[in-house]
């Protein structure tokens, strides 16, 4: 029992930091919400990666050409002709492109053969983008910005020392589906671990700004040849000249989900193995911290109720369970209460998800750890219809693809 305390006394003052850090969180997202953009709207290239159909794949699309931006171009890039997303895409510029503040473009890029496909379509955009642009701005086709999106993101930029700018996905479950609960409440917690502390930004690739100058002087498009990950290149890249990220709350761009249980598998296998290759010093606090939690909190469980049915007093290791359990649940609280005030078009689908994030974030600590455990096993990953194997973090080379 005592060894028991003693993690339990760990993992408490652990979740103490962590409520913390949610409290600082919510914060952030009240005070940048707050302050009023500054006016910075240049020529603006933004680059969407297409790779086949997905649901909600039009509103997302549609949400690029809604935006209250002056002038921009939208820069839609495939690896092949015929696929799929492209007949949409032509679509949504017939019926919505009818202003001469929106330009856009399509761009076949060809297979990959060196590097991840998004990296590949990336760095072959950003050679046939519109000269007048001083700004490049990247986002996944699975998002669906709010119309405030892009002005928001560009907006830090104002600020030559700022590296670049980022939001970041929130999953919001539209079929009510456990899978859809679970990925929400796993990615919650990443969402969270973003603020004030711009050394320990990072950008993510569906929702970030960067200068032009910035882009170019870096070396990025060379940096991206042969990895798989485009923000991890581009975070290491930033951090090693020393420019900060800007985290911008108002960024946050819902990722409408009906997951199954095979597809969230997938998903969170595949993050935790690209952060093994790509930020191992990242990797290894979610092993250690996962495998300590699930060890304290169901080898705690299961404690208890061996104890009750030997009639054994449980009074002390219950407590500490409860002590625990309020932690978490309370940081998913005050950080939902954060995440609705800057999501209003959906606050019903927030509220009617408001007791999975209360009740499942200690089930995907234990969905933390197996996900860990497989990134420490092994490198391969498919990532739509294309399996990788990441050699390093400038090496990957691809095993096969479905079409």
């Amino acid at each position: 029992m005592l060894i028991f305390y003693f993690f339990a006394a760990i993992v408490i003052w652990l979740g103490i930091l962590s409520l913390r850090g949610g409290i600082r969180f919510a914060a952030y997202v009240r005070s940048e919400v707050a302050k009023p953009l500054a006016d910075f709207t240049p020529h603006v290239s933004v680059f969407a990666p297409c790779r086949g159909l997905e649901s909600g794949l039009k509103q997302n699309l549609a949400a690029l050409f809604q935006q209250d931006y002056p002038k921009y171009e939208i820069v839609f890039v495939s690896d092949r002709a015929d696929d799929p997303s492209l007949g949409l895409i032509r679509a949504l510029i017939e019926e919505q492109d009818r202003t001469s503040r929106i330009s856009t473009r399509i761009i076949i890029a060809g297979p990959a053969t060196d590097s991840g496909q998004k990296v590949h379509n990336l760095r072959v955009a950003v050679s046939e983008c519109d000269g007048r642009s001083e700004v490049f701005v990247f986002v996944d086709t699975d998002a669906r910005p709010q119309a405030h999106w892009l002005r928001s993101l560009v907006a830090p930029l104002a600020d030559e020392k700022i590296g670049a700018a980022s939001g970041y996905r929130w999953f919001i479950p539209v079929n009510g589906g456990l899978a859809s609960h679970l990925r929400a409440v796993w990615n919650a917690s990443i969402a969270s671990a973003l603020g004030a502390g711009l050394d320990k930004n990072f950008c993510w690739g569906g929702s970030t700004a960067i200068r032009r100058s910035t882009f170019e002087d870096l070396r990025i498009a060379e940096r991206w040849r042969g990895t798989v990950s485009d923000d991890f290149t581009l975070t290491r890249a930033l951090q090693e000249a020393k420019l900060p990220i800007h985290f911008v709350p108002a960024c946050l761009v819902p990722a409408l989900d009906s997951s199954t249980m095979r597809e969230l598998f997938e998903f969170t296998n595949r993050q935790l193995k690209i952060t093994r290759v790509y930020a191992p010093h990242l990797w290894q606090p979610v092993l250690i911290g996962s495998l300590l939690f699930c060890l304290v909190f169901f080898g705690g469980t299961a404690l208890v109720l061996v104890r009750a049915m030997n009639h054994d007093s449980i009074a002390v290791p219950s407590l500490l369970l409860a002590i625990i359990f309020l932690l978490g649940t309370l940081k998913a609280h005050i950080r939902l209460q954060a995440i609705v005030s800057i999501m209003p078009a959906y606050d019903r689908e927030l509220r009617r998800g408001w007791i999975f994030h209360l009740v499942l974030w200690p089930f995907t600590s234990a969905l933390y750890l197996w996900n860990a455990l497989v990134a420490g096993a092994s490198r391969r990953i498919k990532w739509r219809g294309i399996t990788y194997e990441l050699k390093s973090g400038t090496e990957a080379v691809i095993i096969s693809r479905e079409w």
